[in-house]
């Protein structure tokens, strides 16, 4: 009882202080979307947080990979291992990562100035706000006008012959019109507001849920029922386990962008214990019923249909009802537009905000990323099982150091609390870090990501190779410790 008094009295003293700070650092010309929020306006519970995933889970890229799966040789019971080891580690990550902005309501872009130094920010808030963000924008936009083109094709028998030999870098006519479309509804979402995006996740999961339960029954019954899935095994086993840690990799990587900065979304929690408890129990009940639709489709497709399937927008297009191959891709595609918009535009958005303030608001960042996101030709990185996985070993490889060095430096270096002073500097100021870098933090965010990247151009390496297919367990460990070496041998050292 009196520990948790004690808690309960230090956490008022932050709120005080953190309401002074939202006061203070307005008049050094932070942007209101960036400065400490005040206890009064957050507004996010435990339900907002078990139900802020549970949609976005059933997108059509997670899928994708979890077909990647059985392609790879895992079974039934190995893919539901998988999908939910790997449930348990981002779950994990975003409890651990998100404490200290529920703590002080502090932001991504700004929290990444605790580790990396008030310049020192910029090179980490570019790696996940921009480069992965307006990738991941791109590649899940393109699956998602895929889901389209089946749609459109139920309605439009010939639909897919519109525009003719039309082909814009890869692209045809009727791919390019779905995306456009997509593009625009996801870009007004984002421009709504939290407010708006709040009440979105809230009503859709739901929805989401209703279909993904149907779509479950229905691979199990084209199968002849459970007992064929649960016998189903892929043309070729996997032979080496390390093929199972690469799998779970991938997958973590799929959702480790949210890992990295999930503070823009716990700096709203009416109390820290809201993010702890409401994050991890979604995630996971949200991955059990994902585990179960995505082994149903993909392996009762390749039973019934006798080859197997990559693109769960084609395993759904073989629905014979027309009616339920339009509303569970829209479901899929509600859920994948949710992730674009919580994952990719919003932390983009608050990235460039903090960088430019006089330049950019977080809504017109947001619309670059997106423009910025269909330039990059985003339809090649989805085209096979190699290109996705590879491209999940570039993401891992960035967001496993970040959150590495995040946790090492909130966690170990400055035992759980936070200095707002040396986050919300004056114009020329360097806060905590000489020159506004911390040069560990640097040093370590470099080593951590050529280590598993170099297995991309040594393909000739044994280690090198599988250090980079568990991309984002590789740059998590080695960042994390490296960086608590390097501190407590630069500290003893100044010492």
């Amino acid at each position: 009882m009196n520990r948790e008094m004690a808690h309960e009295a230090t956490q008022e003293s932050i709120n005080a202080a953190v309401k002074e700070a939202a006061e203070k650092y307005g008049e050094y010309g932070y942007a209101e979307d960036i400065l400490p929020m005040p206890q009064e306006k957050r507004d996010w519970g435990i339900f907002n947080y078990i139900t802020v995933w549970m949609g976005p889970v059933h997108n059509i890229m997670s899928y994708m990979t979890v077909a990647g799966f059985f392609i790879l040789g895992l079974n039934v019971t190995q893919v539901f291992l998988a999908v939910m080891l790997s449930a348990a580690i981002v779950a994990a990550g975003y409890a651990l990562n998100g404490v200290a902005a529920a703590k002080y309501g502090v932001p991504f872009a700004m929290l990444l100035r605790d580790s990396f130094g008030v310049k020192g920010s910029i090179i980490p808030a570019l790696c996940r706000g921009l480069i992965a963000g307006l990738v991941f924008f791109g590649t899940t936009t393109v699956v998602g006008a895929q889901a389209l083109n089946v749609i459109f094709t139920r309605i439009f028998p010939d639909y897919m012959s519109w525009g003719g030999n039309f082909d814009l870098f890869g692209l045809n006519f009727p791919t390019m019109l779905s995306y456009v479309l997509l593009w625009v509804v996801t870009v007004l979402l984002f421009l709504a507001g939290m407010k708006v995006l709040g009440t979105f996740s809230k009503y859709s999961s739901p929805i989401v849920y209703v279909f993904i339960i149907g779509a479950a029954i229905w691979g199990i019954d084209i199968a002849g029922g459970i007992g064929p899935i649960m016998d189903y095994t892929p043309a070729k086993p996997m032979d080496n386990p390390l093929v199972f840690i690469a799998c779970v990799s991938a997958l973590v990587s799929n959702w480790a962008g949210p890992i990295v900065n999930i503070s823009d979304f716990t700096r709203r929690a009416k109390s820290v214990k809201a993010p702890v408890w409401g994050l991890p129990v979604g995630f996971l009940v949200s991955y059990i019923l994902f585990a179960i639709t995505s082994i149903a489709l993909i392996a009762g497709t390749e039973i019934a249909f006798g080859q197997p399937i990559f693109n769960i927008v084609d395993a759904i297009g073989k629905m014979s009802s027309t009616l339920a191959v339009i509303v569970l891709l829209l479901a899929l595609n509600l859920g994948a537009t949710a992730f674009t918009v919580f994952g990719n535009l919003l932390p983009a958005g608050l990235q460039m905000t903090a960088l430019l303030p006089k330049r950019f608001t977080v809504k017109s960042a947001g619309i670059l990323t997106a423009i910025i996101g269909t330039l990059i030709l985003p339809w090649k990185l989805v085209s096979s099982t190699s290109m996705l996985y590879l491209f999940y070993s570039f993401i891992g490889s960035m967001y496993g150091p970040i959150a590495g060095i995040m946790l090492a430096s909130f966690y170990i270096q400055h035992k759980g609390k936070l200095n707002l002073k040396h986050l919300y500097v004056k114009p020329g100021e360097d806060g905590e870090y000489t020159g506004g870098y911390n040069k560990v933090a640097i040093i370590v965010l470099i080593i951590s990501f050529l280590i598993p990247m170099s297995g991309t151009v040594f393909t000739g390496l044994t280690l090198l190779v599988k250090l980079k297919e568990f991309a984002f367990f590789t740059g998590l460990i080695v960042s994390f410790i490296l960086y608590v070496l390097l501190y407590k041998k630069t500290n003893s050292v100044a010492a």
